[in-house]
């Protein structure tokens, strides 16, 4: 069963919403604020299928906020808006969302823009599985198993990881990485950070973290992904 985020401050439309979406299937969760969809992000965020964002929230703008999520999460995101003129729906796009629907939309319509999401999201998901060794990688869902057991990385840990399985054919300099990662709090990781990142990465992953199997050191240049 899908389960929807549905971030919106309007009370009637987000029960309207919430109570069509239930009809026609979907699981729902309901936040009014930045503060409670992004709490509902993480604690929920890898069971969440598909994110109805509000770009004008009370505490803050839909569109910043999705940019801060999709730093972490590839979770689709669908914004439902007033504000429809060209500038702010490339901007949208550009800060992450898969389509844009503008305000007052049929719900009907709505439903058939959910469900291609959907579709693209899965199709995309079937071919994000990676496997290397005893360590197997689901790209789609963010998620981390070995020997068949999930590994739980925290999201800064998840993304330094993805960046080297992306680049495995490569050596990534510590530069490259400190200019891609944030950690979740949206605060630069530092040389000293990254250490520590790297450290916890090794500690979960490998079964000998003193002689890694997964995140090598290529010593004075940075890291790469396996032998």
């Amino acid at each position: 069963m899908y389960t929807i985020l549905i971030v919106e401050d309007d009370v009637l439309l987000c029960d309207g919403l919430k109570m069509y979406l239930e009809d026609k299937g979907f699981r729902t969760l309901c936040a009014s604020t930045v503060k409670k969809a992004e709490d509902a992000v993480r604690n929920m965020g890898h069971n969440i299928s598909l994110m109805l964002l509000d770009c004008s929230l009370p505490d803050g703008d839909g569109v910043v906020f999705c940019r801060r999520i999709r730093q972490e999460y590839e979770l689709p995101v669908i914004f439902l808006t007033a504000r429809d003129t060209d500038e702010e729906m490339i901007e949208g796009f550009r800060a992450g969302a898969d389509d844009y629907i503008a305000k007052p939309f049929s719900i009907n319509v709505l439903y058939e823009r959910i469900m291609a999401v959907l579709r693209r999201s899965k199709e995309e998901s079937t071919k994000q599985l990676f496997q290397y060794r005893e360590l197997m990688v689901d790209m789609g869902k963010r998620k981390v198993f070995r020997e068949g057991e999930e590994l739980r990385l925290s999201g800064t840990e998840y993304r330094i990881l993805e960046l080297l399985i992306q680049n495995r054919r490569q050596v990534l300099t510590r530069d490259m990485l400190l200019q891609k990662i944030w950690d979740c709090d949206a605060n630069y990781v530092d040389e000293n950070t990254l250490n520590v990142y790297i450290r916890r990465i090794r500690q979960k992953l490998e079964k000998n973290p003193g002689k890694p199997e997964y995140v090598i050191t290529v010593f004075g240049i940075g890291y790469t992904f396996g032998r």
